[in-house]
């Protein structure tokens, strides 16, 4: 197929764009930032610079690479992470996921596409009561943060527009990233002790390495139905168990133990939330129904690769 990739210069563009030539497909690639065509260009797509908020430049450019599929992993995020203000950490990623979802399928449909691949999150979007693991069926948090209830709605529009959009159209709900030279922003506070384990850690983490979520969005260009997917490894974990290996894993200190109350004075309440009432997510539909396998099962293999 003539894949069009929307957003392929992040951590994970990077990754699928030589997964996608390797099984055999040609690929267009989009990116805001000329200085890194050539980037795009080196392994092996053909680059295009375009806003992804850009109404006429993006169909312009799905228009003029005739694809016969779309993947859209537009993510714009900045800076430090701002928890206490998530949304407005998001903002752009957000707007990314409502508007520029929209104006890419809009073009898509205008240029004949049939697949439409589009990425999203499972994680802290699960609801916290119940079973330890969800999967696709559990629906997202009814109650989330109000710090971060913009950020779970953009989501839920990519999930409520793209299958009903597109006769093809795919979510991939992907874990919590990691993989050699992309986890320093987690590895490095770790180092410095300034990761602590929250309470009793109880909260369930899902993790998926970023080779293996590009293997999954290739799977998901080739078979699989309309709808949507967690993407995560076979192992959901408790910080309490994945922290401390992942410490251990990068020779670092043991991490600290703090009481909730401190830890909510220090980072706020939505990390507090995460460690401690997190739900991890199940992958047996997108392992049943895409045909793919994570490479690194666990996280307790892939950690020892950062």
């Amino acid at each position: 197929m003539h894949v069009f990739v929307a957003g392929a210069t992040g951590a994970l563009g990077r990754r699928l764009i030589p997964q996608l030539i390797a099984a055999g497909h040609e690929v267009t690639a989009t990116t805001r930032t000329p200085e890194k065509a050539g980037e795009l260009r080196a392994l092996g797509a053909e680059p295009v610079v375009v806003d992804g908020l850009d109404a006429a430049g993006m169909t312009k450019a799905v228009a003029d690479a005739e694809p016969d599929a779309v993947v859209h992993q537009m993510t714009a995020l900045a800076g430090k992470a701002n928890l206490r203000r998530f949304d407005r950490w998001f903002a752009t990623t957000n707007e990314l996921r409502t508007k520029g979802t929209d104006i890419l399928l809009a073009a898509a449909r205008s240029a004949g596409v049939q697949r439409f691949v589009a990425q999203s999150y499972t994680g802290w979007t699960n609801p916290t009561a119940g079973g330890p693991v969800k999967s696709e069926d559990a629906g997202f948090d009814p109650d989330p943060p109000k710090m971060q209830r913009q950020s779970l709605a953009a989501i839920r529009h990519v999930e409520e527009t793209v299958p009903a959009a597109a006769r093809l159209g795919i979510v991939l709900r992907y874990g919590n990233f990691y993989g050699p030279g992309e986890s320093d922003s987690l590895v490095e506070p770790i180092r410095k002790r300034r990761l602590p384990v929250i309470a009793d850690g109880a909260g369930v983490w899902s993790w998926i390495h970023l080779d293996d979520a590009a293997g999954a969005t290739v799977a998901a260009l080739e078979r699989g139905e309309p709808g949507v997917y967690n993407v995560t490894d076979d192992e959901p974990a408790p910080v309490s168990e994945w922290l401390p290996y992942l410490a251990e894993a990068v020779g670092a200190k043991q991490p600290m133990r703090v009481p909730v109350w401190l830890a909510r004075i220090m980072a706020g309440s939505v990390p507090v939330r995460w460690m401690t009432e997190g739900r991890g997510s199940s992958n047996e539909k997108a392992k049943r129904e895409l045909g793919w396998q994570p490479g690194w099962p666990t996280w307790r293999e892939g950690f020892k690769t950062l």
